[in-house]
C-alpha cells in the first residue's frame, strides 16, 4: 500500500475525511448487525408461541438486550427494525460522503500530476527538454495521470472494503470467536493461494506502462510524418510498426483480464464451500441456536466477501500503480535538470549583445561553435546566414540563455548573461519561430495568449507594428475573428505577421526571427523585410535567414561556417 501512503501524504485532509466517514459508516453497520440477532430471536419465539421452549440468548445477544434496557429502549420487533433502518440510512449517507471525497480527490490527483509534470518540464534545461519525445510527454499527461487517478480510486475502495470486513469480523468475534478465528484462517489461506494472480496482474500493468510509452511515442512521430509517408506509399510500414506494438499491448491487457476473471471465479467457489461447511458444523455438530447461526453466517459471509473484494480491488489498483511510479520518476528526473534562472542583476539593452570567444557543442568532441565572436548592436538589424548546421540557431539559443557556452561568454551591455536575472532578460525578448504556431482561437487571443496584463489596445498596436492591421480590419469580426485550425484561414505571410505581433505585444527590447521568412514567397518575404526596416531603431533585431530581404535590410550580416562567424557587412 505504498501507493496509498504517497497519496495520503499528498492529500492529508482529504484522507482524514474519507477515513472518518468510512469508520463511522462501518460502526453504523455494526450497530445494525447487532440489532439483528435479538430481532431474529424474538421473531422465532413469536412464531413458535409463548408456551414453546426456546433456547436462552447467547452471551452477545444478552449484552445487546442489556444495553438497550440501560438506554431505556424496549427490545421489541418494531424498535429493532427502526434501529436497523436508521443505521442503514446513516451508513448510506456516510458512504456517500466518503465516495464523494474519493471522487474529488481522484480528479485532483490527475490534475495535480499533470500540472506538476508540465511545470517541471517547462522549467527543465533546454538540452533536456528537446530530447524528450512528444509522445512520451503526451502519454504521461494523459494515460499515466489518469491511470494513477484510477489506482487511487481502487486503493480507496480497498480501504472501504477492509474497514467493512473489520466491522463484520468484530461482530462475528462477539457472537463466536472460535468460529471467527477458524473462518479467518481458512479465508487467509484462500487469499494467500490466489495471490499469485495479483502478482500476474502487477506484471501485466508494468508491461502496459512500458508499451503505452513506446506506442504513443511512435504514434506521435508517425502522425507528424503522414504526408511524406503517403506521398511515397510507405504508410503500410508505419501501420506494421504500430500494429506490432498494439498487439503486444493487447496481450498485456488480456493477461490482466484473465487474472481478474480467475480471481473472481476462484474466490467465489472457495468462499461458498467455507460458508456451507461452517453452517453444517454449527447446526449439526455444535448444536448452536438457529438465530445465532443465521447471524454468524451472515457476518462471516460478509466478512469473507469483503476480504475477497479487498484482494480484487487491490488487484485493480496494482494495474495502474506502475503508471504512477513511472510518472513520479519522470517528474523527479526533470526536476533534477531544472533550469536555474538566477537572481542576478536586472538586465538592460542599451549598447548591444556580444558573443566573446564562445565555444559550444552538443557533442563535446564535435563543437558547433569554436571560439566564435560577434556583436549585435543595439537598435540595429543583425542577420545571421550560413549553411544548415553551421550554428545559427545555436547562437540564438545562447543569446536567449537556453544554452550556456562551454567556453567564452555571452555579454549583454558588457555584463555576462549568467550574472543577470534570466527571467527578466527573457521578458525583454520577442521570439518568432519558423513554424507558425497559431491556436484555433481569435486573432486577439493569438496575439496576447490570454495574458491578463495585455489589453485589446496592446494587441491592436502590435498588429499595426507587425504590418498585419491592413488585413485584420476588413474582417467581419475584426480582431475577434478566429484564425482557424493552425491558422488555415490566413495565408502564410499573414500567419507570420500575427506571429510577429505576438512577439511585439509585450514591447520587447530584442526581437529574434529564427528563419521566420523561410517558408514565404518573395513578395511576403519582402513585406516582412520592410516591416523589420520600419521597426529598426525602436528595438534590436536578430534574424536568421537565407532569404535576400532580411539580408538586404540588415545593418550587420554575419556568415557562419566551420564553427566561426565572418562579418559580411556592418
Amino acid at each position: 500500500m505504498r501507493l496509498m501512503l504517497s497519496f495520503f501524504r499528498a492529500y492529508p485532509w482529504h484522507a482524514v475525511i474519507m477515513l472518518l466517514a468510512l469508520l463511522f459508516a462501518g460502526i453504523a453497520e455494526g450497530v445494525g448487525l447487532s440489532a439483528l440477532l435479538p430481532l431474529l430471536s424474538i421473531a422465532i419465539k413469536n412464531s413458535a408461541g409463548k408456551s414453546a421452549d426456546s433456547p436462552p440468548p447467547n452471551e452477545y445477544e444478552q449484552r445487546v438486550i442489556d444495553v438497550m434496557h440501560q438506554l431505556g429502549i424496549p427490545p421489541t420487533i418494531g424498535v429493532l427494525l427502526t434501529i436497523i433502518v436508521i443505521v442503514v440510512t446513516i451508513k448510506s449517507v456516510l458512504l456517500l460522503i466518503a465516495k464523494r471525497q474519493v471522487g474529488y480527490t481522484a480528479a485532483q490527483v490527475a490534475t495535480d500530476l499533470r500540472l506538476e509534470m508540465l511545470r517541471v518540464m517547462m522549467r527543465s534545461k533546454w538540452e533536456y527538454f528537446i530530447h524528450q519525445p512528444i509522445g512520451r510527454l503526451t502519454n504521461r499527461l494523459a494515460t499515466e495521470a489518469q491511470r494513477s487517478s484510477d489506482s487511487f480510486v481502487n486503493g480507496a475502495t480497498v480501504i472501504t472494503f477492509l474497514v467493512q470486513a473489520i466491522i463484520y469480523g468484530s461482530v462475528a468475534v462477539a457472537v463466536s470467536w472460535k468460529a471467527t478465528l477458524v473462518t479467518l484462517g481458512v479465508g487467509g489461506v484462500i487469499i494467500g493461494i490466489s495471490h499469485f494472480l495479483v502478482r500476474m496482474t502487477r506484471r501485466a500493468g508494468k508491461k502496459q506502462t512500458k508499451l503505452l510509452i513506446s506506442l504513443l511515442t511512435q504514434l506521435t512521430d508517425t502522425l507528424q510524418s503522414v504526408k511524406p509517408l503517403k506521398a511515397m506509399s510507405k504508410d503500410h510500414l508505419a501501420d506494421k510498426v504500430l500494429a506490432t506494438e498494439t498487439s503486444r499491448l493487447n496481450n498485456a491487457f488480456r493477461k490482466q483480464v484473465l487474472s481478474g476473471a480467475l480471481l473472481q471465479a476462484a474466490q467465489e467457489e472457495m468462499f461458498t464451500v467455507v460458508i456451507a461447511v461452517s453452517i453444517f458444523i454449527a447446526l449439526v455438530k455444535l448444536g448452536m441456536p438457529f438465530p445465532t447461526v443465521t447471524v454468524l453466517v451472515l457476518v462471516l459471509g460478509k466478512m469473507l466477501s469483503q476480504l475477497g473484494k479487498v484482494q480484487k480491488q487491490y488487484q485493480k489498483m496494482v494495474v495502474g500503480e506502475s503508471a504512477f511510479w513511472s510518472l513520479k520518476a519522470a517528474i523527479a528526473e526533470a526536476r533534477c535538470v531544472e533550469e536555474y534562472l538566477g537572481e542576478g542583476a536586472t538586465p538592460t539593452l542599451t549598447t548591444g549583445i556580444r558573443l566573446d570567444r564562445v565555444t559550444f557543442g552538443y557533442d563535446p568532441d564535435r563543437p558547433v561553435l569554436s571560439d566564435l565572436s560577434l556583436e549585435i548592436p543595439h537598435g540595429k538589424l543583425t542577420t545571421l546566414t550560413g549553411p544548415s548546421g553551421s550554428g545559427k540557431t545555436t547562437v540564438v539559443d545562447l543569446v536567449i540563455g537556453l544554452l550556456k557556452p562551454q567556453q567564452g561568454n555571452v555579454l549583454i551591455d558588457n555584463v555576462a548573461l549568467d550574472k543577470l536575472d534570466m527571467r527578466a532578460w527573457r521578458r525583454m525578448i520577442g521570439y518568432v519561430p519558423q513554424e507558425t504556431l497559431l491556436l484555433h482561437a481569435s486573432i486577439a487571443h493569438n496575439v496576447t495568449l490570454g495574458d491578463p496584463a495585455l489589453s485589446e489596445e496592446d494587441a491592436v498596436q502590435a498588429l499595426k507594428n507587425a504590418g498585419a492591421w491592413d488585413f485584420v480590419t476588413p474582417l467581419p469580426e475584426g480582431i475577434h475573428s478566429t484564425v482557424g485550425e493552425r491558422g488555415t484561414k490566413f495565408s502564410g505571410g499573414q500567419r507570420q505577421r500575427i506571429m510577429i505581433a505576438r512577439a511585439l505585444v509585450h514591447k520587447p527590447k530584442l526581437l529574434i526571427l529564427d528563419e521566420a521568412t523561410s517558408a514565404l514567397d518573395p513578395e511576403n518575404e519582402a513585406a516582412i523585410g520592410k516591416t523589420m526596416e520600419d521597426l529598426r531603431g525602436t528595438l534590436t533585431i536578430l534574424a536568421i535567414s537565407h532569404q535576400t530581404a532580411l539580408v538586404n535590410a540588415a545593418d550587420c550580416v554575419y556568415r557562419l561556417g566551420n564553427g566561426n562567424a565572418v562579418k559580411v557587412r556592418g
